[in-house]
């Protein structure tokens, strides 16, 4: 099954952010994502990985949540 870790900047004020994409992600995969894990991070970081693989940054990427859960997709497909 799929984990996906979303790392977010804590000084920055992200965790609404990274919030509303672990609900968008459980929402769209349910059960069939085995873990969503919410990580701690400063510097201004932003990254979510989908099985140790980065599918989002705000250093390269545009923050858009459906582009996010769109990244995930193939790796839980993947892994059914």
């Amino acid at each position: 099954m799929t984990r996906v870790e979303i790392e977010y900047c804590v000084p920055c004020g992200m965790l609404n952010r990274a919030q509303d994409v672990s609900e968008a992600i459980l929402k769209q995969f349910g059960e069939d994502i085995d873990e969503v894990a919410l990580v701690t991070g400063d510097a201004g970081v932003f990254v979510v990985r989908a099985d140790d693989e980065v599918v989002f940054d705000k250093e390269e990427d545009e923050y858009d949540v459906d582009a996010i859960v769109r990244a995930v997709k193939p790796y839980v497909g993947a892994a059914a």
